[in-house]
């Protein structure tokens, strides 16, 4: 996936499972890649950072991959409680980049993506 210029390996995270589970447990998320979250229709969304070991930029995007919220640097949450940070607008998909790469790549709300090949 390509986003702000830049390529991006992203892993999907297409059901009920994969979505709650997401970034959960990992030591790392190498650079260069990403985890993006496919919901069937656009509503409201709350991530959280619950069992991730490093910081991450979440971006929320509508059914248009425009990007309508982004939370820079969530960092990471490892004994309850942990912050929630949910969207000010309605996302239909969620993209997790490592922590700084919405900055460095100049992105914030209103910014259009490319979807990856392959989705709508």
């Amino acid at each position: 996936m390509t986003v702000g210029g830049e390529r991006f390996v992203v892993e999907l995270a297409s059901t009920p499972t994969s979505r709650q589970r997401g970034l959960m447990g990992r030591s790392r998320l190498a650079t260069g890649h990403g985890m993006l979250f496919l919901y069937p229709k656009e509503a409201p969304r709350t991530f959280w950072m619950r069992n991730v070991h490093f910081a991450l930029d979440i971006l929320y995007l509508d059914a248009d991959w425009r990007i309508v919220d982004l939370v820079a640097s969530a960092p990471p949450c490892l004994v309850l409680p942990c912050s929630e940070y949910p969207s000010a607008r309605a996302a239909r998909y969620v993209l997790e980049l490592p922590a700084g790469s919405s900055d460095r790549l100049g992105l914030s709300p209103g910014h259009q993506l490319t979807p990856p090949p392959g989705l709508p």
